[in-house]
């Protein structure tokens, strides 16, 4: 009876030992899927921490690139975060360090906030300055054109004054003389009895012309195309001039009647036809041509 009653014990023991066995089996197994999903979900929020990190650092080269930023507070932000990107990829993930990065996100957002507030602002800022630098491109354009203009319209001014300027003579007549001893001139047309070529002409009156001493050159061509006269030179901007002879006048806007003795070698003086020319500085103002036997 004894017996019975041990084995009906020992019996019992095993059975509650059993199920201690079984549960605690069951709580071990429960306890491992409870740390594989916690070990899951803490990678599941450091992959999405990551790409909140990865979507901030496109935000602000977005910002800087299109905009074409330089602001040294925005390339420090951006910096930071990518230094924490870097720090969450290589940290095996566990509830305090999601906390922590959870909590720097948090201020990385709010930091962004603020300076692409203050970005905005620089520029719409920047916007208005090239607005108003363009506007001020225009006004100088136009300004720069106005003057051009004006400068064309007096060069031209001047340029017209400047031709309007010149004296003109007409009336040139050319014959060849002969000088007397007495002083006396006497007209010839024969080549071999002349001494000199006299040339002569009225400027005609000009209020645009300046008053005072007018230096007047002559030049005759023989029909040997010979220079008459001193055959000298003078230099021009518009080039050279050789003439036969000078004549100063002074003038003073009206009509001026003027004649001019050309002093002739005897081997210059040939029968032909002989060329005149009057020259007003640089222009040439008054030709004919004259015939000696």
């Amino acid at each position: 009876m004894e017996k019975e009653k041990n084995s009906t014990k020992f019996k019992v023991l095993i059975g509650v030992l059993t199920a201690l066995l079984i549960a605690l089996g069951v709580y071990t197994v429960s306890l491992y899927n409870d740390s594989k999903n916690t070990v899951a979900n803490l990678e599941t929020q450091k992959t999405e921490i990551e790409t909140e990190l990865q979507d901030l650092i496109a935000n602000y080269d977005e910002v800087i690139k299109d905009n074409e930023l330089k602001d040294k507070d925005l390339l420090a932000a951006r910096e930071r975060i990518e230094v924490l990107l870097d720090s969450v990829k290589q940290s095996e993930a566990n509830v305090a360090l999601i906390k922590r990065y959870k909590i720097e996100i948090g201020r990385l957002k709010d930091e962004r906030k603020l300076l692409f507030a203050r970005a905005d602002s620089l520029i719409q800022a920047n916007q208005m300055l090239a607005v108003e630098i363009d506007s001020a491109k225009t006004i100088l354009d136009e300004t720069i054109k106005v003057v051009d203009s004006v400068s064309q319209e007096n060069l031209a001014m001047a340029e017209t004054l400047k031709k309007g300027s010149v004296v003109k003579a007409v009336d040139l007549k050319g014959e060849a003389v002969i000088i007397r001893n007495s002083g006396k001139i006497v007209d010839t047309r024969r080549a071999s009895r002349a001494d000199k070529v006299r040339a002569c002409f009225t400027l005609t009156p000009n209020i645009v012309a300046e008053k005072g001493d007018r230096l007047l050159f002559v030049q005759v061509i023989n029909p040997q195309n010979n220079l008459l006269g001193d055959k000298k030179t003078i230099e021009f901007e518009t080039g050279t001039l050789n003439y036969s002879a000078t004549t100063k006048v002074y003038y003073e806007q009206d009509e001026l009647d003027v004649c001019v003795l050309v002093d002739a070698l005897e081997d210059d003086l040939v029968e032909g036809t002989y060329t005149i020319n009057v020259f007003d500085g640089p222009n040439q103002v008054a030709t004919t041509t004259m015939q000696l036997k």
